[in-house]
């Protein structure tokens, strides 16, 4: 392991091929995934053990995200960060392009990831890039459910009947605390923000069939139990439209996601932050200026900014926008 000084960091993507996946990743964002036949997910950081990212700028090129965690400690994530969760990094951001739906998914959150010895739970929000007219999604179950409800709804076959469907737009926001059942929808692009994690538990799937005529597995059983069936006042988050200007997205016990939408330059300090920041580059192009150099990102790039660098500016190539993540852990 090289011992330089940290500094920002940019990480190879990790391309995945699903069988509802699209093209708007190589097409709209410019990242070539090469031969596969489809892109429906581009992983930009990940921290998982046997798919981790790679740094792809500077003296660290080559080395994976982990091993830096371990070598740097709360230099690179914030020593609160790095005391709760370790030599692994806690965060995974992902671009996904549905050209179909999505499985109808939950995702078990930590008590029971604990209880079944499969790691972490599994909350997440989607920042909405893109939507064709008329785009929708499920969030949620549109009345009163309960665990004895969702049985009999399985059984009968009749789960769309009850399922909460959400007309999106570009900008839209949603946040999915583990437990919330959910599906993406064709034609929709998402920068998704989660924990660490990559168990889905698959309820339904469309009666699709892949190209060996079989369906792929369903998780019933395994659902029952990580499924919270209370409905919010309402699914989608509301974000302000403002420029130039730091705007809360989400802040939840596992990570803060704020949008940025800059024409100009924009200082940030980060000296009162005990963690590591990413900068998810929705829209445009922008620099990372800090004291030591500089680093273009553009529209399906991020970058991880060390703990230990607290003074950037961003500099947007005429407008950029973009999602500014990272952890705070406290008492809740």
């Amino acid at each position: 392991m090289k011992q330089n000084v940290l500094y920002p960091l940019k990480f190879k993507p990790i391309f995945k091929d699903k069988i509802w996946g699209g093209r708007k990743i190589k097409e709209q964002l410019g990242l070539d995934f090469g031969p596969l036949p489809n892109c429906g997910e581009v992983w930009l950081l990940s921290g998982l053990w046997d798919e981790q990212s790679e740094v792809a700028n500077g003296d660290f090129k080559g080395d994976e995200i982990n091993d830096l965690v371990e070598t740097f400690m709360g230099d690179l994530v914030g020593e609160s960060v790095f005391d709760k969760y370790g030599e692994q990094f806690p965060l995974l951001l992902k671009i996904i392009d549905a050209n179909d739906w999505l499985s109808v998914q939950v995702h078990p959150d930590d008590e029971l990831a604990e209880k079944r010895g499969i790691g972490n739970g599994k909350t997440e929000m989607w920042y909405v890039m893109h939507a064709d007219k008329d785009a929708e999604l499920v969030m949620g179950f549109n009345r009163e459910m309960t665990r004895m409800d969702y049985v009999k709804v399985m059984k009968n076959n009749t789960l769309r009947e009850v399922l909460n469907y959400e007309k999106v737009e570009a900008g839209d926001v949603f946040f999915i605390p583990a437990g919330r059942v959910h599906a993406l929808g064709p034609d929709i692009m998402v920068a998704e923000i989660q924990q660490t994690s990559d168990t889905t538990y698959r309820i339904y799937d469309w009666d699709r069939i892949n190209e060996a005529g079989m369906s792929r597995e369903l998780h019933i059983p395994q659902s029952v139990e990580a499924i919270d069936f209370a409905i919010p006042d309402q699914y989608k988050i509301e974000v302000q439209d403002v420029m130039n200007k730091t705007v809360p997205v989400v802040d939840c016990q596992y990570f803060v996601t704020n949008l940025l939408q800059l024409q100009g330059e924009m200082e940030k300090d980060y000296s009162n932050l005990d963690s590591f920041v990413i900068l998810l580059c929705t829209e445009g192009i922008f620099s990372l200026v800090w004291e030591n150099g500089a680093v273009f990102v553009k529209q399906g790039e991020c970058v991880l900014i060390p703990n230990i660098v607290k003074k950037v500016s961003i500099r947007a190539e005429r407008y950029c926008k973009l999602l500014e993540v990272y952890c705070q852990i406290e008492e809740r």
